[in-house]
């Protein structure tokens, strides 16, 4: 049996430390699908269709790591993708007590879903999604915390 596991987020944008994650539970991993959820209490930055071709670009030559977005519950589409495990980054320990109850309820719904967590290189525990994009928004330089280049904003 196939061993598919899915690194679930909103991925806005797609950090190193994602791609640290990635690269690593690939070697643990017979498949992992990045999966970009849709969160409605989340307004995007970058257009989902945008980071799924950035990321997909990405891991182009990684034939064990594909790119999907969905919507609705992680849990139900990890049923639906045949995923047994969600990976999990955590750089710090409010990281787990956020995943924690998540990772409950997501067994809840999905009871062969096993969730697995690796720490972050210490090299990338401060990046960040949202600082990221605050420097982006205001014209500053990120590519040293991303996979792939930004356009920069206008104005």
């Amino acid at each position: 049996m196939s061993r598919i596991a899915l690194f679930p987020g909103s991925f806005d944008p797609f950090t190193n430390g994602h791609l640290d994650v990635v690269r690593r539970g690939a070697e643990l991993f017979d498949q992992v699908i990045v999966a970009i959820g849709t969160n409605s209490s989340k307004q995007r930055y970058l257009p989902v269709e945008q980071m799924q071709a950035l990321i997909a670009d990405v891991f182009r030559d990684e034939p064990r790591v594909s790119v999907r977005t969905f919507k609705g519950l992680t849990a139900e589409f990890a049923r639906e993708v045949g995923a047994t495990y969600l990976l999990r980054g955590l750089r710090n320990a409010p990281d787990f007590e956020y995943e924690k109850p998540i990772a409950y309820g997501n067994q809840h719904v999905n009871p062969g879903l096993e969730t697995v967590f690796l720490l972050t290189s210490p090299t990338l525990s401060a990046i960040s999604s949202t600082i990221i994009r605050d420097i982006h928004r205001f014209g500053g330089n990120v590519d040293a915390f991303l996979p792939f280049p930004l356009t920069p904003v206008a104005g």
